[in-house]
């Protein structure tokens, strides 16, 4: 089902591939999601076009997330609510699941167990 996977961002401590499963943009992160990656998720989450933008992000390699890359999610549900859109998170690691239940992100984000549940939940 996926489409017009590339690789869109890249460095030694994040990744992120963008993959299209029927009309949903999905961003598979990989590495570390701190201070030093903020302002590379950012680019990362961006919605890609003008108007309501549906995205999955696919947690399952990231080994590590901060406060930074909590507030930079934040800001970015904000935003693509405000167009019409969401975000669902799906497949975190314990480390990464921890946080987000320690924070309060499940919350406010639609939060699966695997990438195909958020896709089709």
């Amino acid at each position: 089902m996926a489409t017009n996977s590339s690789n869109a961002s890249q460095s030694a401590r994040l990744s992120a591939d963008h993959d299209q499963v029927s009309g949903i943009r999905v961003v598979s992160l990989s590495g570390e999601l701190d201070a030093d990656s903020a302002e590379e998720l950012r680019r990362a989450v961006r919605p890609d076009q003008a108007g309501p933008s549906w995205t999955v992000l696919d947690l399952s390699a990231v080994t590590f997330m901060d406060s930074s890359a909590v507030n930079v999610l934040v800001a970015a549900r904000r935003d693509v609510t405000a167009g019409g859109g969401w975000i669902r998170l799906a497949a975190p690691t314990d480390a990464v699941l921890r946080v987000i239940e320690i924070v309060g992100l499940d919350t406010i984000f639609e939060c699966f167990p695997t990438r195909d549940e958020a896709l089709h939940p």
